[in-house]
């Protein structure tokens, strides 16, 4: 087996360097090539080349030039494609709709990734390898496997696998499934039928096919393009059979193929994902760029010790991505990651982030799982008795981790999720303690009853609880610490009084931040449903959905101190019925408009100094 390389080769040179005459799989990837664990091309190729494979990398190919594709030749076994780190429409547009100027996966920050690339990529392949197997993964492949309601087109479009001639789609963490496919093509074997891909099989075969109860038939795209009420059907099935353990196949018929989503992939277990995490990783951008990665600086010496995350938030894609069962690493892999930070240039004593997608599920976890699954009718709460909620084994991690010789600083900046805080004190005082780095990110998203319930968040009365405890720990531990909240605007079942009602309890609690999201409907999330067809698909109820100029006002009133948002929220507060909120006073959120002054200041309480 060919050892792992400093960096897997970009160029003919570099392999034949290496000694090897033609790659087994070359990754075609819409990022530039970073060897770092959260990126995900590199793990893969990482993944693949401890599984005995040697593999190539074509980053950020000139799609108008077949040459960029045809530069490392044709695999031994297949292509494999992906749009990168991030959805290509996510990346390359801002929630109006307006094209950005920057990508910071590319180096010196400059675009340079086609729209929907995975189907631009993998058209220009077929053409130039009709032969070849080509396999799609990745955030834009995953998450648009069944037929999407697409926000920047504003329609409803066919599974990617309908638009793009690949023979698998990889979806979900997609390390066991690229190296079964792999062992499969060396082998001879069909693809189909391994877990966590998706495929496709022709009309004839589906209305010929007899599926048992271990097939779920979901409505197809020519139902769901148009009706909003098959649409949510079809999501609200499809979303129920995304757990490992018990999902089912889910078929969805296109006019000229069905879509074909296998179960998803078992977990990996802790020394799996060790092994995963363990390999040779450069943590550095390919020395063929002249300019930084501005994407890799923020995570250089970022440390993920879990996957998963069973929080199941509405707007969030993770649940179909990860999953709901948290998979964590053991102490010693996560600790001698810390320790090689020590010995690598550029390392000045501060590890950027220890955590995954909440970082304090780290080492949580549930009975259930390994032989149910996480449960499909209600979502894992602190105050499921089933649920393991103790944080000793992230607090003795970063204790850990603290004592190691050249650590000055361990940060947590993943975010934590305040509900599961609260369910352990001792947890609140070492992250205040130790962790905090002037402000902590927390995101309770709304206040209002009816916008978090939506959310699927949990209330403010717990956000509430978790500020104060906060404050106590900060002031017990003699340090200045504020909480950073991340609140959306927009989001379906968010009304106009119920941004107002977010404004003032933004003013009166002192929580006036310039982050502020929009919120955006991306591929694959139950909000994104609600907002593309005004029905909740889990409980199939009707939602109010804000659009056009409702929703900049929503977004407005959450920002109403910025001069340019006056007009948006006076009208919004009018709208409301809220003009006691129109004046000068302190509690006010906007000044009259000329002419209308209003200065009676004696209705309000004096200003707290």
């Amino acid at each position: 087996m060919t050892p792992q390389p400093p960096f897997l080769p970009m160029t003919v040179r570099e392999a034949e360097h290496l000694g090897i005459e033609r790659f087994d799989v070359i990754l075609i990837t819409g990022d530039a090539y970073v060897d770092h664990p959260s990126f995900g091309t590199a793990l893969i190729g990482r993944v693949l080349w401890d599984a005995g494979y040697t593999v190539g990398v074509i980053a950020q190919p000139d799609w108008k030039r077949p040459d960029d594709f045809l530069s490392l030749g044709r695999p031994r076994l297949f292509f494999s494609i992906s749009s990168g780190n991030v959805d290509s429409m996510v990346n390359a547009f801002t929630p109006n709709k307006k094209r950005r100027s920057t990508d910071v996966y590319s180096p010196g920050g400059k675009p340079h990734r086609p729209d929907r690339a995975v189907i631009v990529y993998a058209n220009m392949v077929r053409s130039l390898f009709p032969d070849t197997p080509i396999l799609i993964g990745g955030i834009e492949a995953s998450l648009r496997r069944f037929a999407h309601y697409d926000y920047w087109s504003d329609r409803v479009r066919q599974s990617v696998l309908a638009d793009a001639p690949a023979d698998l789609l990889v979806y979900g963490m997609g390390e066991r499934q690229v190296v079964e496919a792999a062992a499969r093509c060396a082998a001879g074997k069909d693809l189909h039928g391994i877990r966590g891909t998706a495929a496709t099989m022709t009309v004839a075969e589906w209305r010929e096919a007899k599926p048992g109860d271990d097939v779920v038939a979901i409505p197809g795209f020519p139902e769901v393009k148009d009706d909003p009420g098959a649409y949510a059907r079809a999501f609200g099935l499809h979303a129920r059979e995304q757990d490992p353990v018990r999902g089912r196949t889910v078929v969805q018929p296109h006019p000229k193929t069905v879509i074909v989503q296998y179960p998803p992939a078992r977990p990996l277990s802790t020394s799996e994902l060790d092994r995963v995490y363990d390999l040779p990783y450069a943590r550095a951008a390919h020395p063929s760029y002249t300019e930084p990665v501005p994407a890799l600086e923020p995570v250089r010496f970022s440390i993920t010790t879990h996957r998963g995350c069973f929080g199941s938030c509405a707007f969030c894609a993770l649940t179909h991505h990860q999953g709901r069962i948290v998979q964590s690493r053991s102490q010693a892999s996560i600790l001698a990651e810390a320790e090689h930070f020590t010995k690598m240039t550029g390392f000045k004593g501060v590890i950027q982030d220890v955590g995954g997608p909440t970082a304090n599920m780290y080492g949580l976890t549930c009975p259930q799982w390994e032989t149910y699954g996480a449960c499909p009718d209600r979502r894992c709460s602190p105050d499921c008795p089933n649920l393991q909620t103790s944080h000793a084994a992230q607090v003795e991690l970063l204790r850990s981790l603290r004592a190691i010789n050249g650590v000055r600083h361990v940060h947590i900046s993943s975010g934590i999720r305040f509900d599961l805080a609260l369910a352990d004190e001792g947890y609140i005082r070492e992250l205040t303690a130790h962790h905090v780095s002037g402000h902590l990110k927390v995101a309770p998203e709304h206040i209002v009853r009816q916008v978090t319930e939506r959310m699927n968040k949990p209330g403010c009365e717990v956000f509430d609880r978790f500020r104060e405890r906060f404050a106590g720990a900060s002031r017990a531990a003699g340090k200045k610490q504020y909480i950073l909240p991340y609140f959306m605007s927009g989001h379906p079942g968010a009304t106009l009084r119920d941004a107002v009602e977010l404004a003032e309890y933004i003013r009166d609690h002192h929580l006036y931040t310039e982050q502020v999201q929009d919120f955006t409907p991306t591929p694959m999330t139950r909000s994104t449903c609600m907002y593309a067809t005004g029905i909740d698909p889990m409980t199939m109820e009707p939602v109010h959905v804000p659009r056009g100029q409702e929703k900049q006002i929503q977004r407005a009133l959450l920002q109403y101190k910025d001069p340019k948002n006056r007009r948006l929220v006076d009208e919004g507060l009018r709208t409301a019925g809220r003009e006691d909120l129109i004046g000068t006073g302190w509690a006010c959120l906007v000044r009259p408009q000329r002419g209308n002054e209003r200065t009676d200041r004696k209705q309000w309480p004096a200003r707290r100094r």
